[in-house]
């Protein structure tokens, strides 16, 4: 049994990851974790989810459940997650890291600190994503330079990172497949006279509304033709039935940074 704290255990994400938590058998929610000051503190962490009570009080201290757990699944943000990897660090157990929005000097010192203990650190945990992300660079390679490479993603309006991480790990695995440099050829906005289209260009586009869970498109556009490659989830439970399977897999795991191909047997 992998005993699992949930950090951010009243968002959106913690508290599915808590309610799918209790469904699966080689899993036990041990412990419910949110920022200080959060008013969910001190409640129960089942009725938060809309479970009914589970005897697991929200606390803003991760170290009160971490000497009797084996991993945290963190969606929380990208300061408050490096702190909680700290202490994940400090006591030797497993993360699996789901935030995104991470600068790139803090994404330095995650992979740093990732390396010493079990961790998958992935910014889309569902299993039709990181199908894509094992392919897409085939594709795009396959097909050539001809043909132009665009990212598009919609997500909710209270999302606050953009490009979203699943746009930008698509675009990396797009660009590692043509041989490019994401930093030399991403383009993350067009307005007014911009000119002809580059060549070796791959377009992000973002848009934020409504209630959108997460949708992403490639489109590879040549002479006579296009392709759109479309990932729609259409629930929040995608990604954390993936989080879940990838706390299973880690907590067995020796220490280095993992990602979800690996917990899938794609890499």
């Amino acid at each position: 049994m992998v005993r699992t704290i949930i950090t951010g255990a009243a968002g959106r994400m913690g508290m599915r990851l808590v309610a799918l938590t209790l469904g699966i058998p080689g899993l036990q929610l041990s412990g419910a974790v949110e920022a200080k000051g959060h008013p969910a503190l001190g409640k129960d962490a089942g009725e938060v989810a809309q479970i009914g009570r589970v005897n697991i009080p929200i606390t803003d201290n991760l170290s009160t459940y971490l000497s009797q757990s084996d991993v945290v699944i963190d969606f929380t943000g990208p300061s408050s997650c490096l702190v909680n990897l700290q202490q994940v660090v400090k006591s030797t157990k497993a993360m699996v890291i789901g935030t995104t929005g991470f600068s790139d000097q803090e994404l330095a010192e995650l992979r740093a600190l990732a390396l010493k203990i079990p961790c998958v650190f992935s910014p889309n945990m569902s299993v039709g994503i990181n199908v894509l992300l094992s392919t897409v660079g085939k594709i795009a390679r396959s097909l050539g330079e001809q043909y132009n490479i665009e990212v598009i993603e919609a997500h909710h309006n209270k999302k606050k990172d953009a490009p979203s991480g699943t746009a930008l790990k698509l675009a990396e695995a797009l660009a590692e497949g043509m041989e490019w440099d994401l930093k030399e050829v991403g383009v993350y906005s067009r307005h007014g006279i911009t000119g002809e289209r580059k060549t070796r260009e791959i377009g992000m586009q973002t848009i934020r509304a409504g209630d959108i869970v997460g949708d992403h498109t490639i489109l590879l556009g040549g002479p006579g033709e296009r392709i759109e490659i479309t990932h729609r989830a259409h629930t929040r439970d995608t990604f954390a039935q993936g989080a879940l399977r990838a706390a299973e897999w880690v907590a067995h795991q020796s220490p280095g940074l993992y990602s979800m191909t690996d917990v899938l047997g794609l890499s």
